[in-house]
């Protein structure tokens, strides 16, 4: 007697009530393992990018708009701060000694929705990056109102614009279909439709490796790229150079407090967001929903358990002369008991099998939608 056989009869014989249970199984399985998988792979990738990022300065605004804007590039920058400000609280003689290294960052345009980020080489190096081909971009000499005077593609005829470098990383590349030699225009914004800064061209010199980094996404040129393609108006007076961002590595932990109390960057209008401190307050208001979504996927599971058996037991009357017929092929007592047993096993497992797949496919869905909208993945 194949008692497997029997039972795969058995939940065969009924299809609507196996259909029924699988559903509620598969669903409440796959809610949880959703959220799990989920909540893992989010904290993996924010822990990532933060790293060894101890403060990030900005303009006033909201601190976690701020460090989403600067560190994960998925949202709108809080404003522009003055590029000597930061160079202020470099040389500020309490600040100096607590802080190692200050990376300013130039953003808000961009290119088939990839953020364009002027910044210095630590940034690139912070991040670990390397280059699979090509050089990382020169940096060209502005005159006081902002045009190149000196480049790597300066021309004299003021028709034609500059060409600089810029360099792009792995999944901008592949996405973008950019090469080596590849040239582009900077768009206002994060959408192709908004206004272009024709004024400058930028050409692909170096195509970054694969880093499982923010900087994967990113296009990278010079702080002084972004400022030639936002030049003031001829007949305005020259003013002081500005960034979005800075980042900020410090050499005591004991510093991310003392640094907010600095004169400069209360005189600069400026604030500091700690980037830990604004990812737990993130995932914590992630955390909430994920644990409320969890709960409702183990109580669809429990009723689903439940209903296995419950369904199991009530087709005991139904089942008598079956079960009687075994009884007399010489099945024993536990034999009937392994026979029940066995079908509940047969569905919790086909069903944990589907769950894990829907939440698979879930998580396939989430990752297409984030990259559609940020090219974060």
């Amino acid at each position: 007697m194949n008692l497997l056989k029997i039972s795969w009869a058995n939940i065969v014989h009924k299809p609507l009530n196996s259909i029924l249970i699988l559903l509620l199984l598969s669903f409440g399985v796959g809610i949880i393992s959703l959220m799990v998988v989920l909540n893992l792979q989010l904290e993996q990738q924010f822990r990532r990018n933060i790293k060894d990022i101890d403060l990030v300065l900005g303009a006033k605004g909201s601190s976690l708009q701020l460090m989403l804007s600067a560190v994960y590039h998925v949202d709108a920058p809080t404003g522009n701060i003055k590029l000597k400000d930061i160079k202020r609280l470099e040389k500020d003689r309490i600040a100096k000694p607590m802080i190692k290294k200050i990376i300013p960052m130039s953003y808000g345009d961009s290119y088939e929705k990839f953020r364009i980020v002027g910044t210095t080489y630590d940034y690139v190096d912070h991040y670990g990056a390397t280059l699979r081909v090509g050089q990382l971009w020169d940096v060209p000499e502005l005159d006081s109102i902002g045009h190149v005077v000196r480049g790597q593609g300066m021309t004299q005829d003021p028709d034609i614009p500059d060409t600089l470098g810029a360099v792009i990383g792995s999944k901008a590349a592949v996405e973008s279909g950019m090469t080596i030699g590849s040239t582009f225009y900077s768009f206002h914004g994060l959408d192709n439709a908004s206004e272009a800064h024709y004024n400058i061209v930028f050409e692909v010199v170096g195509i970054l490796e694969e880093s499982q980094t923010v900087i994967d996404q990113l296009i990278l040129t010079s702080l002084e790229a972004i400022w030639a393609i936002h030049p003031p108006r001829e007949d305005a007076p020259p003013k002081d150079p500005e960034v979005t961002a800075a980042l900020i590595q410090v050499n005591n932990k004991l510093a991310v407090l003392s640094l907010s109390q600095i004169p400069v960057i209360k005189e600069g209008n400026m604030i500091l967001a700690i980037p830990s401190v604004e990812i737990n307050r993130l995932t914590n208001n992630f955390g909430i929903g994920a644990v409320l979504l969890g709960a409702i996927g183990l109580i669809i599971s429990i009723i689903s358990f439940i209903s296995v058996f419950i369904s199991l037991f009530n087709s005991l009357k139904d089942r008598k002369y079956e079960l009687a017929i075994i009884r007399t092929l010489g099945g024993k007592r536990n034999t009937v008991f392994m026979l029940i047993l066995q079908e509940g096993l047969i569905l919790s497992v086909i069903g944990f099998i589907l769950g894990w797949i829907l939440s698979r496919i879930g998580l396939l869905v989430l990752s297409g939608a984030l990259n559609d909208e940020f090219h974060y993945s």
